[in-house]
Formats: C-alpha cells, structure tokens, sequence
C-alpha cells in the first residue's frame, strides 16, 4: 500500500472512532488534508467510497445514519470496533512465549517481546512461560537476504536478485514473485514464483549474492493456498529415498550423513564407509562436506559430485 493511501486511511479511521456524533462526508473532506486536495467533488465521492471500503474491508465497522440535517453521516462506534478480551490457557500461552523467543535473533525481536508483555498484562497466566522454560528455541537469521524477502512477502512485493545454484560457477539474475520464507534443518528457503522461467522455484537464502531489490508492479501469477516449501527442499535433498549410495567419510566428521546412513564400517586411516539412501539431490549436498566425503558408488552419483565441485573451483 502506498504511504499517501495509508495516510489518508489512517486520518479517515481516526475521525470516525473520534466523533460523537456521524460526520457527513462534507465534514470529512473539511478534516482531512487528502480530501481537500482531491479536485472535483466527483474525484472525492469515488476517493471517499474506495477508502470506505477499504476500512470496512480491513475490520473497521463502519456506521452509516441520517443526521439532522438530512444528510449521510457516518461514525465508527469505539464498542463496535473492540477486540474481544483474550483468552489463553496454560498450553497456548506457552506456545506464544516459546514463539517469541524463536526470533530473537531477527527484526522481530523486539516486537515479539513487546506483544509478549502486552498479553501479559492482559492477562495471560504468568506461570505458563515456565512450563518450558528449559526449552532454548532459535532460528537462525544470518543471511542478508531475509529480511527484505520477509517483508516482500508480507506486502506482495515482486523482487530481483542474484542467485548461485549448488553445481554453477557464476551468479545469474532471477525476477521472483515471493510467496513464503521457511526454514528447514537450519537454512532458509524462499518459495515464489520465477518470472524468466515461469514456473514455482524455491531459492536458498545463503545462496543469494548481493542485496535483495524490489520491483514496482503486482504479481503476475496466482498465490497458492499452500505452499509445500519443506517437501519440495526434502525432495531435492533426496530425502524421498530412490536408491542407495556407498561414500567415504572422514572420522569424526559429516554427522548429518552419519544420522541417515543404513549402515556404517570402519576402514582404517581415519575413514569410514557409509551406506545411504537418497533421492534427486545428494550430490549437491555431499559438496558442501568438501574434502571430508568421497562417493564410491553409484558411478553417476560421484561424476554429479566431481562436476560441482570443479564448477566451484573455476569460479
């Protein structure tokens, strides 16, 4: 939304809720400074009954009465538009503590503790935060990209950047349409529509070089009711097991891989083999271990694997 437009509804919300008494809408346009500003009475009527809607559209009862003069009033009654008191038991109270403490590595730190201590004094049972006290939940928010592509999505913003996939050895523009941030075994996805390629993508953030630009413009492609960003990165991490491959891997190291092998045996010299399952996806995963992982088989596995890791070595 426009800053002018959120402006202008925000000034007409707050003479509605403020008056006694309905105002007509030549009072309205007297008050606020965009009214009057409008031009002809016909560019005000038509300004005035889209922000009308608008309000009505977000929340805000919005009355509309004869006053005395004859004419088409209209007020925001302070008891038509209270929230109901709140209401939390011991397990819901709980889970909002535990999420405010999850982003206090990120911008919404200080908002989640301040709507914390607002349901607090609004009641909210101040020993339900202690249930889990021993509980340390975080997710981390170390990439650059989050918290422009964070709020992108919340104000359905088409963005641009420059993007790396796993097995490239340079950056190439993408125009995306954002939909939803997700974070899965400690990275964040981004899920949205890719504008070049047409089609749903899902982008990960540490692979975002440089700064995150918005566009002008609406989206151009529809919103899903639901995204499936976890499923869509567990089939690319070859978490939707098709076949099986035997590595070599450094003692004491590649834990993530250690916790899904089928099988694992020493070999002496600081190695050990392991037998995984996997799907599409692995050998962009086995990279990131770098020197400490060697594929044995399959064959077509170890030339995916050999392939990135010279894509990054040119680069």
């Amino acid at each position: 939304m426009a800053i002018a437009k959120a402006e202008r509804l925000m000034n007409l919300a707050l003479c509605l809720l403020g008056t006694r008494r309905p105002l007509s809408k030549r009072e309205l346009r007297e008050s606020i400074e965009a009214y009057l500003e409008a031009g002809t009475d016909d560019s005000f009527n038509r300004m005035f009954e889209r922000d009308k809607d608008d309000l009505r559209e977000l929340g805000l009862v919005i009355e509309t009465v004869e006053n005395l003069d004859a004419e088409t009033g209209y007020l925001a009654r302070r008891d038509s538009n209270r929230l109901p008191p709140i209401t939390l038991d011991v397990e819901e109270a709980a889970a909002l503590g535990l999420a405010a403490k999850v982003w206090q590595q990120a911008r919404l730190a200080g908002a989640a503790s301040g709507a914390l201590q607002k349901l607090r004094a609004a009641g909210m049972p101040e020993d339900a935060y202690e249930v889990h006290s021993a509980l340390e939940p975080r997710i981390p928010v170390h990439e650059a990209a989050f918290e422009p592509l964070m709020l992108a999505c919340r104000d359905r913003r088409p963005v641009t950047f420059d993007y790396r996939r796993g097995n490239a050895a340079h950056h190439e523009q993408r125009q995306v349409e954002p939909w939803t941030l997700e974070c899965w075994r400690g990275h964040w996805y981004l899920a949205g529509w890719d504008r070049d390629r047409g089609a749903e993508r899902v982008f990960r953030l540490s692979r975002i070089t440089g700064r995150v630009r918005s566009r002008a413009g609406a989206f151009t492609a529809p919103v899903p009711d639901v995204v499936t960003v976890r499923e869509t990165v567990e089939s690319w991490a070859g978490e939707t097991a098709t076949r099986t491959a035997w590595i070599r891997l450094r003692s004491g190291s590649g834990y993530p891989l250690r916790s899904r092998a089928i099988s694992v045996r020493e070999l002496g010299d600081g190695w050990d083999e392991l037998e995984i399952p996997y799907g599409h996806g692995l050998d962009a995963w086995l990279v990131e271990f770098g020197p400490d992982v060697v594929v044995r088989e399959p064959a077509d596995l170890r030339a995916d694997v050999v392939d990135r890791l010279r894509a990054v070595a040119k680069d």
